[in-house]
């Protein structure tokens, strides 16, 4: 914040100084500290967005633009599914570790599995200093799943974790809601505020998202603009970001980005406030 010149107040004639020390003590301790006037420590913006390994619906592997629509949402946080590190397929690019460069955020990665010659997984991009680094694994699926945690240092020093999940997709959820069970248990022993963000391949009415809306608060996007896939023309909604516990967050805004080619997935942003 820009201050202008300070003015030199003339003391009356016969004041004690002490007077004008009492008054600035005063005016020290209402004012708020230094961490209320940092917008990280007021506001978070945070990005969920599956970039199917930066593999547009044009079918051309592209990075660099993935980059662009992630930098055009000026996030804090960005939860990241279908990553590739040192994978064939992407150019043996380790994914998380560039967009993070480029965009000066840190990284985190969590491997689902090995992957022709690299490892398939997640990862989690961050304004905020990483404190530590957690896969967690998940019953399997149709393919291995991890959930990644990361405990995350704001501001004023006070600690929050991000989870980044991928749940199982086929139609059949008996392995998505097991996932979503055991994440949940782990969870439950949280002590801090955090938040869990991603693709939950489910949709708002099923007891997969029942398990998260008992537990945390949703950033529920406007009606009429929910749905997050297929990227092109998308029909159902399908990724979502929670905070918990409720109580400890405001949802400022939430939208789904009208983003059509660089993903088979829409970003969804929403910003949010962390409250005393």
């Amino acid at each position: 914040m820009h201050r202008g010149p300070r003015t030199r107040v003339p003391r009356p004639s016969g004041a004690p100084r002490r007077s004008l020390g009492i008054l600035a003590l005063l005016a020290a301790c209402a004012a708020p500290p230094a961490a209320e006037n940092t917008g990280l420590a007021r506001e978070l913006r945070v990005v969920s967005y599956n970039v199917r390994h930066g593999r547009g619906l044009d079918e051309r592997v592209d990075l660099a633009r993935t980059a662009a629509v992630i930098r055009a949402l000026d996030p804090d946080l960005v939860a990241l599914q279908e990553i590739d590190e040192r994978v064939a397929r992407s150019g043996g690019i380790d994914e998380a570790a560039e967009l993070g460069r480029v965009l000066g955020m840190q990284h985190a990665f969590g491997s689902f599995m090995d992957y022709q010659g690299g490892r398939y997984g997640m990862a989690i991009l961050s304004r905020l200093p990483i404190r530590t680094v957690e896969p967690i694994t998940l019953p399997p699926g149709n393919e291995p799943r991890v959930a990644l945690h990361v405990e995350l240092e704001l501001p004023d020093r006070r600690s929050i974790s991000l989870v980044s999940v991928h749940f199982d997709w086929v139609a059949d959820d008996t392995f998505r809601f097991a996932q979503a069970l055991a994440l949940c248990e782990r969870l439950d022993a949280q002590t801090q505020p955090y938040l869990v963000v991603g693709d939950f391949n489910d949709g708002p009415a099923s007891r997969t998202l029942g398990l998260f809306r008992a537990r945390a608060q949703e950033a529920a996007k406007p009606p009429g603009g929910q749905a997050t896939y297929p990227a092109g023309s998308p029909t159902r909604e399908i990724d979502y970001v929670f905070a918990a516990p409720p109580e400890a967050w405001s949802v400022r805004e939430v939208r789904v980005v009208d983003e059509r080619v660089a993903s088979d997935h829409r970003p969804v942003l929403a910003v949010l406030r962390l409250l005393r």
